[in-house]
């Protein structure tokens, strides 16, 4: 009679190798609390919270798709919408092209309990690489690339992750905002301090004004260096009308996409918070910008010559309509 061990000992693969996988599962789930009652001190399920995630995050997904990505039975997702259906969290509708599926959207509720999960998410992870050093959180980024990159490559995972992450800010993210936007537009376009202060003003009505529900800050990280921003907040005058602002991205960072993914996620986050438009102000010197304002389908709606920032510019203003 074989003992327990023996059992369940498997009979292919390196019984080191498959040890010491298991073992850092074990680990990992224990320190990012998977096993927790409610997933990052909620009253969410850890399966709620990423279906949530999934629907946050993607532009009006059907059940199928986020089953087949996230490798859901069908039922169980049936399940699992219903319940945040019945929670007020999520909504569908049909779909336009195929009359078998609905298109899934967060609901207001939604995206507050999304925005409140991220920020837990965010905090949760701050505190685990508080006590290392910058060498130690390199290596930690590092080895975790290379475990991605690693199953990536072997056909365990279907897509590469980018090179740069996306979270929503958090405290001394609006001083790098600032910073780097005045000493950005000074050494690419030679514009006076004025421009910062115009960012300091921004970032200060943001932080007293902020609407988690209407607003958002995304910071685009690499290396756990700050690379990109991007906000979307509420049109003074205009109701259902939300402005897209101060759009950057390093000149170390430029070529990944960034640019790209910040402008989408602005898009995506106005359709499932009830906007109608989006209006962004730019000048026309900015070239880069404008490309993806308009290869995201933003129209130009009006010009004015201006003097500021020290130079004489040609302002614009261009909407999406959503």
């Amino acid at each position: 009679m074989p003992s327990s061990s023996e059992q369940f000992r498997p009979s292919t693969g390196s019984d080191s190798a498959i040890a010491a996988i298991r073992c850092f599962n074990r680990f990992y789930t224990r320190v990012l609390g998977a096993l927790d009652e409610g997933h990052l001190r909620s009253d969410f399920s850890l399966a709620e919270g990423r279906v949530l995630y999934e629907i946050a995050h993607r532009e009006r997904p059907t059940a199928t798709e986020i089953g087949r990505d996230l490798r859901l039975d069908a039922g169980y997702l049936s399940r699992l919408l219903r319940a945040l259906e019945s929670r007020g969290l999520v909504a569908r509708q049909p779909s336009p092209t195929d009359g078998r599926q609905s298109l899934l959207g967060l609901t207001e509720s939604g995206v507050t309990a999304v925005a409140d999960l991220e920020s837990r998410a965010a905090a949760d992870i701050v505190a685990l690489l508080a006590p290392l050093t910058s060498v130690a959180r390199a290596q930690l980024v590092a080895s975790m690339r290379a475990i991605e990159g690693t199953l990536t490559d072997s056909g365990t995972t279907a897509t590469v992750a980018p090179p740069y992450l996306l979270r929503p800010h958090r405290p001394g993210d609006m001083g790098w905002v600032v910073s780097r936007n005045g000493a950005l537009y000074a050494d690419e376009y030679q514009w006076d301090m004025t421009f910062e202060a115009l960012t300091a003003r921004i970032t200060a009505d943001f932080i007293d004004h902020f609407d988690p529900v209407r607003e958002y800050c995304w910071i685009a990280e690499r290396d756990e260096v700050n690379v990109g921003c991007v906000f979307v907040v509420r049109h003074p005058e205009r109701e259902g009308v939300a402005k897209l602002r101060m759009l950057l991205v390093e000149p170390s960072a430029r070529g990944l996409g960034i640019g790209k993914k910040l402008v989408d996620e602005c898009t995506r986050f106005a359709r499932r918070s009830g906007y109608h438009t989006i209006s962004l102000w730019t000048n026309d010197i900015l070239i880069g910008a404008r490309r993806l304002y308009q290869a995201a389908g933003y129209r130009l709606v009006s010009e004015d010559r201006h003097h500021s920032f020290g130079h004489d510019l040609v302002g614009q203003y261009w909407e999406l309509t959503l």
